[in-house]
């Protein structure tokens, strides 16, 4: 049986980690990070099928996905208040 400060101690580690993960995504590093793959990609599929000026194209649903990363904090804050209701 492990005492109670081995336990308090790992409580202590687990929560560490999970506020560094929950940092993580909220942080701007991971947003930019999501954009700049989203719009590789995206530009790669549109080069691949010839669309005309595939990196141009490949902006408008960068800039959507991106949005919509932006503002799930807000709907999600949102959701809940009318959840705990």
């Amino acid at each position: 049986m492990e005492s109670l400060e081995q336990r308090v101690q790992r409580i202590e580690e687990r929560n560490a980690n999970v506020e560094l993960d929950k940092s993580w995504e909220m942080s701007w590093m991971r947003r930019i990070l999501i954009a700049m793959f989203t719009y590789g990609a995206i530009g790669v599929f549109l080069y691949v099928i010839k669309v005309e000026r595939p990196w141009l194209a490949a902006v408008v649903p960068t800039l959507a996905f991106t949005l919509s990363t932006l503002t799930m904090p807000y709907f999600k804050k949102a959701w809940m208040r009318r959840v705990r209701k």
